[in-house]
């Protein structure tokens, strides 16, 4: 009682701090406290439903950096229903939660013992009583399950230096050699991947891709998900969906498209900006349909290489972020000069296709990061070089300037 009495008023400690004041507080199993306040913290934005909770309990190596998030886990939910799932990597068990509230009856599978116990216990604090655990290899429980209506797995993708990993054959388990028994135990099977994962490489290993997922949090790349179905099962050709999903409940922003889509599209070129500059999302960029969203949305594409668009009328629903265009400078000192002054040290820098990085470039002109202004230095469809100042519009302030 008095550990979790503590727990519950030092929850935004500094655990650090509270470590070396062990000796004020003998009742309280001080490593135990702060393992739990440590997961409390970092589920607070990353899963805020498995924060409400004071009884869940955290093992002790927590790292949420592979897990899921709650938006990114009920994402997935969306995508299977039915009677039975099992997701063969376990680990703190939030996709295994939110998916399995889909189902009938779900196998949760995890090769650690401490984390099945924790997951037992905490599934029951959550009353998510369909969920059986299992303390298995992957490899050894898929080779003796019955066939289910969905597999998941989240391979481990670190090397043992640490090293980030992003080719299939780097992960564990090797998915690429397990996905043939995989389809023969389920028709849809869901694999979430780095976000840096090759997609070109990854549909040439598995021919059974039907759709890959990229998905952002507040347009930062958080994972990839790969949706196998069996050939027979797969009806049309493999799609890729690029989503942002908003942490603040705002609707996500979603491109969908083929491949042959973006292979055979004929983007517009110009070398003279309109008024508005767009910059795709995260996810957009990753998904890598830079020619298509040209031909889609009807904007000029500012050169090959650079990834911003542009229009004199306004395109409202472009999946990512939307500038106003108020000042188009030349690529000498001359040109600067003015501009420079009038930003009163601050501004917001981006590079895209350019000879300098965003932070030799801001120390070039001596500016530091902030204000309203954003700068993208970017190089044009004739060659040019040049820094386009903006302000960002916002998403109400960008529907009034189409109404209007």
């Amino acid at each position: 009682m008095q550990t979790q009495e503590f727990i519950n008023k030092h929850l935004n400690d500094d655990v650090h701090s509270l470590m070396l004041q062990a000796g004020r507080y003998p009742d309280v199993d001080m490593h135990f406290a702060v393992r739990q306040i440590t997961g409390r913290q970092k589920m607070k934005n990353k899963v805020p439903l498995f924060y409400e909770s004071e009884e869940l309990l955290y093992p002790a190596r927590l790292s949420l950096e592979q897990s899921s998030s709650q938006l990114t886990a009920q994402y997935k939910a969306g995508l299977c229903r039915g009677r039975s799932f099992a997701d063969l990597t376990g680990g703190l068990g939030i996709d295994s939660f939110f998916i399995s509230r889909h189902f009938e009856t779900a196998s949760y599978v995890e090769r650690q013992k401490e984390l099945c116990d924790v997951a037992r216990h905490n599934f029951n604090v959550l009353q998510a009583r369909n969920i059986t655990v299992f303390n298995m290899q992957a490899e050894d429980f898929l080779h003796t399950m019955e066939h289910v209506d969905c597999i998941f797995i989240d391979p481990a993708r670190r090397s043992e230096g640490g090293r980030k990993l992003v080719l299939l054959s780097d992960c564990e388990p090797d998915v690429g050699v397990l996905a043939p028994t995989l389809l023969e135990k389920s028709d849809l099977v869901l694999i979430k991947l780095s976000p840096m994962l090759d997609l070109s490489a990854a549909i040439k290993q598995l021919p059974c891709i039907r759709q890959i997922h990229v998905l952002a949090v507040d347009n930062e790349c958080k994972e990839t998900l790969l949706v196998l179905q069996k050939q027979e099962n797969a009806g049309n050709e493999l799609q890729i969906r690029a989503v942002n999903l908003d942490s603040k409940g705002v609707k996500p922003q979603v491109f969908a498209f083929h491949p042959s889509e973006e292979t055979s599209a004929q983007p517009g070129y110009t070398e003279h900006p309109g008024r508005y500059l767009y910059e795709p999302n995260a996810a957009l960029m990753k998904s890598g349909a830079f020619k298509l969203i040209s031909q889609h949305f009807g904007l000029y594409k500012l050169h090959v290489n650079t990834h911003l668009y542009t229009s004199d009328c306004l395109v409202n629903d472009f999946p990512g972020r939307i500038f106003e265009i108020t000042a188009h400078w030349g690529h000498s000192k001359k040109d600067w000069k003015s501009h420079i002054e009038a930003l009163n040290g601050h501004a917001n820098m981006a590079v895209r296709n350019y000879p300098l990085s965003a932070s030799d470039l801001k120390k070039k002109l001596k500016l530091t990061d902030g204000g309203d202004r954003y700068l993208f230095a970017c190089t044009l469809h004739n060659g040019e070089k040049t820094i386009l100042e903006c302000r960002r519009l916002s998403h109400l302030e960008s529907k009034e300037q189409q109404k209007a």
